[in-house]
């Protein structure tokens, strides 16, 4: 499991400004002005071989009890629940105030590892008199920092993870069975996760159970079907079979974003009554950038009328276009409409991102592909492309070689997976190419 680091702070203090440099990316919103953020916002980031998950949160008001400021202050305790390790960032330059001490206080109570990073203190000695006044919180040693020069993040980010490092190999870990599938099922809060599990495990008649784990640790329920072993990868939240797997819905970001991690295939559920919102869109982003395979599910279709119909598809063509290579499904989990197809489907989806591609095959292709349409000439170049071979798989990475093919177009490369595609009967499941560019062996000789 990726650990997860949660920033926390009163309004305007820099902690998206921080959140950019540990996820190397523009992802959150920076302004110079107070409660820009509201709610929580996640990203990816990696330090050597160790990867993590960021949480920034918007001003934090322990005891806000009303308006806008209590929903941030609900948004950033869930984020809290979530983290491994918290990193409270004050302001250096304006110094301590009131709210700074409401917020270490509850840290403090909850007694979950925290760093105190004070930043915007590019200029100031780490441990200076400037800084001094901090320790008064009662959360230890003070980091200096300033995220927008990019000073000390890169210790802070170290203290953070030191903790929450995994060892690098477990002799004791049993080996995975690679023919079991590993199934998420992502969506948002009230789409029928939990319904549609209770249907398949009523239906199949399954003995299924809970696997230890932390409470932020997605629930795996080991189940066949059809001669099939599936492990679920649950991210509703299912009870014990004491509780017949009443549903909780209490939804967790990051317990989405660590299923669809340690899955072969993602279910991803939508609601036809609500349409594709941004957080469906969201969670279908991670899952492209995960290299997951993906299966679409829209659950209640039996409750829209035609035009609420007409109206999704145009919405999932255009929000959810860069998902065009999954099988789309129109099911009801509580009236068990249409889950059969949705098996064969994601069998279909696990088997084609694990697809062996020939040399010769993917060559062939490639050559005929650019027979039939060359890539664009850029300048005084064309890129020539001379043969291919599959660098990897989940999802299958195509590599080709050639010269001049950093001057290929994104829309040649799509014009090349759909060829790619279609050949190997690959359906559900995002495709990686890469092009490599031969290098001129006379290139650095020195001339005589």
């Amino acid at each position: 499991m990726k650990p997860v680091i949660a920033l926390v702070g009163r309004p305007n203090v820099g902690k998206s400004t921080i959140f950019n440099r540990l996820t190397k990316s523009r992802d959150a919103i920076v302004a110079d002005f107070a409660g820009l953020t509201r709610d929580r916002h996640y990203g990816n980031g990696q330090l050597g071989s160790q990867e993590y998950i960021v949480i920034d949160t918007g001003g934090f008001e322990p005891d806000a009890a009303s308006g806008i400021y209590k929903e941030m202050a609900k948004q950033t305790r869930q984020a809290v629940a979530e983290a491994d390790v918290v990193i409270f960032v004050v302001d250096a330059r304006a110094g301590l105030n009131a709210q700074d001490y409401d917020i270490a206080k509850y840290l403090r109570k909850l007694g979950i590892p925290t760093l105190l990073a004070a930043n915007k203190a590019e200029g100031m000695q780490e441990g200076g008199v400037q800084l001094s006044e901090f320790f008064e919180l009662g959360l230890g040693e003070v980091l200096a920092v300033s995220a927008s020069h990019g000073q000390g993040m890169r210790m802070l980010i170290d203290m953070a993870l030191e903790p929450l490092k995994l060892p690098d190999s477990d002799e004791n870990a049993e080996p995975e069975d690679p023919t079991v599938i590993k199934l998420a099922v992502a969506g948002r809060p009230n789409v029928g996760k939990s319904t549609l599990i209770n249907t398949w495990l009523g239906e199949e008649r399954l003995v299924a159970f809970d696997m230890p784990g932390t409470t932020r640790d997605a629930i795996s329920v080991p189940f066949e079907r059809a001669g099939q072993k599936f492990e679920l990868i649950d991210t509703a939240g299912l009870r014990r079979r004491g509780k017949v797997f009443e549903a909780i819905e209490k939804f967790s970001v990051v317990k989405t974003l660590q299923a669809i991690e340690n899955s072969n295939v993602a279910l991803l559920l939508l609601d036809a009554t609500q349409g594709v919102t941004d957080q469906d869109a969201h969670i279908a982003g991670y899952i492209l950038e995960s290299g997951r395979a993906v299966v679409l599910a829209i659950n209640k279709w039996d409750a829209v009328d035609s035009y609420q119909r007409e109206t999704l598809e145009r919405s999932i063509e255009t929000r959810l276009g860069f998902l065009k290579f999954a099988a789309i499904h129109r099911i009801s989990a509580i009236k068990r409409q249409g889950l059969a197809p949705v098996w064969k489907s994601i069998i279909q989806a696990h088997a084609s991102a694990n697809r062996k591609m020939s040399t010769p095959v993917l060559t062939r292709l490639l050559l005929e592909a650019v027979q039939f349409q060359q890539p664009q000439r850029s300048g005084m170049f064309r890129p020539k492309m001379r043969y291919a071979h599959q660098g990897g798989m989940n999802p299958p990475i195509i590599i080709i070689h050639g010269n001049s093919l950093e001057h290929v177009s994104e829309s040649y490369k799509r014009y090349l997976e759909g060829r790619f595609r279609k050949e190997f009967d690959l359906v559900g499941t995002p495709m990686r190419i890469q092009m490599k560019t031969s290098t001129n062996p006379f290139t650095d000789k020195d001339s005589d």
